[in-house]
């Protein structure tokens, strides 16, 4: 069975989640934006053995440790979609835009798409393109566990920013009813900030969503 744990991190409380299988406890993060002493510390404690890196888009509130981690732990970084690597090219002006540590510039070990799934341990992730908070924008869910992981694509209450270049206010809007609503309603959803909520939830009382679909 598929487990998780979030570590908000950063000044910008960014839902850093560790995910593992909890038969052979081998894990991933997702989203490693910083504070890397604690997150291993956390993985440590629960006694995970961190396997790889997983990537939902290459902002720096999410993607900012990663370079580092996967260089000082020896981990592959899996995604996000190839349509981010202009914003994995310009993290270091993030860092230095936003005020975060200088950030590793690193290639991710495998880009993923639309459809792809990732193994952790004997749990497997689907993976979903979701479009419009950045170009490639991905998300994880475990149909098993009946979650998903959703960055910054939707948050309770909310829709993900569509203000910075490459981001579209109607392709974000098209990703969450063409590609999370069908996950079902049941479905409980980390989002990259803020409370959990389910996607049934949102789809009948998000502002930003009422009427559409």
């Amino acid at each position: 069975m598929l487990r998780d744990h979030t570590v908000p991190v950063t000044p910008f409380q960014q839902n850093c989640t560790l995910v593992w299988c909890d038969e052979t406890m081998d894990g991933a993060v997702i989203d490693p934006g910083g504070e890397l002493p604690r997150l291993r510390a956390e993985a440590q404690r629960l006694g995970i053995r961190l396997t790889q890196i997983l990537l939902t888009h290459a902002h720096i509130d999410h993607a900012g440790g990663t370079g580092t981690l996967a260089r000082e732990d020896g981990l592959p970084i899996v995604g996000p979609h190839p349509g981010d690597q202009f914003w994995i090219d310009g993290l270091d002006q993030q860092a230095r835009m936003f005020g975060f540590a200088p950030a590793e510039p690193f290639p991710p070990t495998r880009w993923l798409d639309q459809g792809d799934t990732v193994q952790v341990g004997r749990c497997t992730l689907t993976v979903h393109h979701c479009p419009g908070h950045t170009p490639g924008h991905v998300i994880f869910h475990s149909a098993d566990a009946r979650r998903a992981w959703v960055g910054d694509v939707l948050f309770a209450g909310g829709i993900g920013r569509t203000d910075f270049p490459g981001g579209d206010f109607d392709t974000l809007i098209a990703s969450i009813t063409g590609r999370l609503w069908p996950l079902g309603d049941d479905t409980v959803f980390v989002p990259g900030h803020g409370p959990e909520s389910s996607f049934g939830e949102e789809r009948r009382h998000n502002p930003y969503l009422r009427g559409r679909g």
